[in-house]
Parts: C-alpha cells; sequence; structure tokens
C-alpha cells in the first residue's frame, strides 16, 4: 500500500514498453492498425481508448482509493456522464449552494428531458430526508461547497442514501484526492474537475469519474464512448504530469490559505471570512474529521455589501488573478455572483449567504507574504 506522495509518482505508471520512456507517451494518433477485423493490441479508435488516457485513468483512480476512473473532456462533461446514468422522472437533492456550471446543467439541461432536481441545505440531514421519495435516485454531494466552504458529512449522507437504495455522488473538486476520498467514506461515485488542483497549472481542462462499482463503471465508459466527450492524449498528458507535484502543491497552498484567512478575519474592512479551518465554522468538526486539511479556497464579503466595492478590490490586487476557475499554482480572485455563479437567480443565491461583495480565493503557492500584502493594498483603497 503506497502512501499518497508515492501513489502521484507511480500508481499506475510505467516505463513506455517500446522505447523505455519513463514519462508517458503522448499517443497523437486517431486509430489504430489491426491484425485482422478485431485482432488488436487492445486499441482500436481513439475515442473509445488512448494509451496516454488509459494511463492516466489508473493513476487517477488509484489516488481516489478507486477501482475504475474514466476520464472526460472537462469536469461538466464528467458530470453530465454521471447524470445520464438517471432516466426521465427520477429526482435528484444536491446542495443548495453548489457551483453554478452544475446547478444550470442540472436546471437547464437535464431538466429539460424529465429529471427533477431539488436543492436543499446538505449539512441538515433532516432536509435530505424529507425531500427523498420513490422517485429519488442520486444524491449530489459538494463539498466544501462552492463557494460558501459548508461541509458536508459524506459519511452520514452516504449512510443515509444507501439505507435508501439510492446513489451517492461527491464532487470532490475543492478538495482534490489528497485532502479528501469520498470512496473510502461509502460514497457511490465521486468526480473531479481535474482542470482545478489535479492538473494544477491552469492549462487544461479535464474531468473525471471515479468509482468501484463495477456496473456504473461499464455504463460510464459506455457513455463516454458514445457520446464522445473525451480528453486528448496531450491533456491526459499534462494532467498526469500536474499530479506528480499534487501533494506538494496543495499542502502548501492549505498552508498560505490559514494565514490568510487569519489576515482576513481580523481586517476592519471585511464582514465575514468563510474558512473551514475556523474552529467557529459550523462545518470544522466535520472537516476534522474527514479532511487531512482544510483547504485552499477561502471566501469574504465586506462591511458595504456593493457590487462597486467589490470590484474595487478584485481589480486591484496584484498577484490576486482576476479570473474564472481555481485550484492552479497561482492565485485567483473572483467574484461568484457576476462570474461562477452568475447562473444561479439572484434570490437562491441569496438564501445561502452569497451577497453581492462576496470574494472568493483560489490561494497558490506563492509566498505568503506577497499575498497578504496584495490583499491589504486592495482592501486599503477602499
Amino acid at each position: 500500500m503506497m502512501k499518497f506522495g508515492t501513489k502521484a509518482i507511480h500508481a499506475g505508471i510505467e516505463p513506455d514498453p517500446s522505447t523505455g520512456a519513463v514519462m508517458t507517451p503522448i499517443y497523437q494518433t486517431s486509430t489504430y492498425a489491426q491484425e485482422a477485423p478485431g485482432v488488436h493490441q487492445g486499441y482500436e479508435y481513439a475515442r473509445t481508448q488512448n494509451p496516454t488516457r488509459s494511463v492516466l485513468e489508473k493513476n487517477l483512480a488509484a489516488l481516489e482509493n478507486g477501482q475504475h476512473a474514466v476520464c472526460f473532456s472537462s469536469g461538466l462533461a464528467a458530470m453530465d456522464a454521471i447524470i445520464r446514468l438517471l432516466n426521465p422522472g427520477d429526482e435528484l437533492i444536491s446542495s443548495n449552494d453548489l457551483y453554478g456550471g452544475s446547478y444550470r446543467q442540472l436546471v437547464r439541461v437535464h431538466g429539460r428531458y424529465g429529471l427533477v432536481s431539488h436543492f436543499v441545505p446538505m449539512q441538515d440531514l433532516g432536509s435530505i430526508a424529507a425531500k427523498i421519495n420513490a422517485k429519488t435516485r442520486m444524491l449530489w454531494i459538494e463539498t466544501p461547497t462552492n463557494p460558501m466552504l459548508s461541509l458536508v458529512d459524506i459519511k452520514a449522507v452516504c449512510t443515509l442514501a444507501r439505507e435508501q437504495g439510492i446513489l451517492t455522488c461527491v464532487d470532490n473538486t475543492f478538495a482534490s484526492p489528497y485532502l479528501q476520498n469520498p470512496l473510502d467514506l461509502g460514497a457511490d461515485i465521486v468526480m473531479h474537475s481535474a482542470t482545478k488542483y489535479i492538473g494544477g497549472h491552469s492549462d487544461v481542462i479535464h474531468g473525471v469519474v471515479i468509482t468501484n462499482n463495477d456496473s456504473i463503471a461499464q455504463q460510464l465508459r459506455f457513455l463516454q464512448n458514445a457520446i464522445g466527450a473525451v480528453p486528448g492524449p496531450q491533456d491526459c498528458f499534462l494532467i498526469l504530469r500536474g499530479i506528480k507535484t499534487l501533494h506538494l502543491r496543495v499542502e502548501r497552498a492549505c498552508q498560505n490559505a490559514e494565514k490568510i484567512a487569519l489576515f482576513l478575519r481580523n481586517h476592519p474592512k471585511v464582514r465575514k471570512t468563510y474558512y473551514p479551518g475556523f474552529s467557529d465554522h459550523p462545518g470544522h468538526s466535520i472537516a476534522k474529521k474527514q479532511m487531512r486539511h482544510f483547504g485552499a479556497m477561502v471566501s469574504f464579503d465586506l462591511h458595504t455589501d456593493t457590487l462597486e466595492y467589490a470590484t474595487n478590490v478584485l481589480s486591484n490586487t496584484q498577484l490576486f488573478t482576476l479570473a474564472e476557475s481555481l485550484g492552479g499554482v497561482e492565485s485567483l480572485i473572483g467574484h461568484p455572483a457576476t462570474m461562477t455563479h452568475a447562473s444561479i437567480p439572484q434570490e437562491e443565491r441569496y438564501k445561502v449567504g452569497l451577497t453581492n461583495s462576496l470574494i472568493r480565493l483560489s490561494v497558490g503557492i506563492e509566498d505568503v507574504e506577497d499575498l497578504i500584502e496584495d490583499l491589504a493594498q486592495a482592501l486599503d483603497r477602499l
């Protein structure tokens, strides 16, 4: 049983058998030669299989302590495949505080074809139980949530779902496999936007689904091939490259985030700082139980709760880059209400505390003193 850092570098990876190359080659081909119809070396057509992708899938499965990993062209493509396991008329329960793109897909895409989605505060098991009925087929868990950093007790929710014969899927993007392994806590499926921490360098779009369930894996591979939302070999190579430093990057980013959260909490112009590492955070005990650290995401809002004040901060940082996404080596700053969560109606955003002045930080691996100074000078302009 390898430790995480060793798995990140070695699991599923062998020197290339034809050349001895230590790094997995980029198999840039669309098709493969066959000796006779159906007689080949395990590869027929690159939408269906690719050797670079195969190595990556083995590595990703190992990181989540899973048996099967299926890669897709993006996190939302991975989510789409998971939701296609359901049928028209089925119902799904999700957090009322989740990534805007996930909400958009559930409501505006799959909702058109008969899927019914309910959004509840998943920190409260009673709220989940109250929505379960004979048509409920899946619980969609996001923890820590985006962008309010609420915590959902994965083990407790999965236990409830299993008692009812309901599938559970955990979007583990914010935590990464280094901090949290939902399959070990009872989840049926775990997914990542590998664009974020897994890739880690803001240079590739990618998604992955991991499971221990043979039947689910078989269905996902069918969908991967039938729908064709697959990553190219260059994308897979870049994700493999990023994984090799995943544990080092996330550890450093978490250390930085802890110091930045403390700075923001004590700043006179900051109304509230959202960070699971605070002992008075409502989900602190859950985070301690199911995560190895408290993550590298921090959100905060301002005493003057206006878009104008938020924009002044967003536009005046020098090291924190105003941009979509998260999980890269560089620090990013964003405004959920107008960026990542703009597709969620304002009244729904307000219910979870997503104010007009809420700012989300993806803390990178720079020197933390420079990052704090950058935030200080931007806040001082207010």
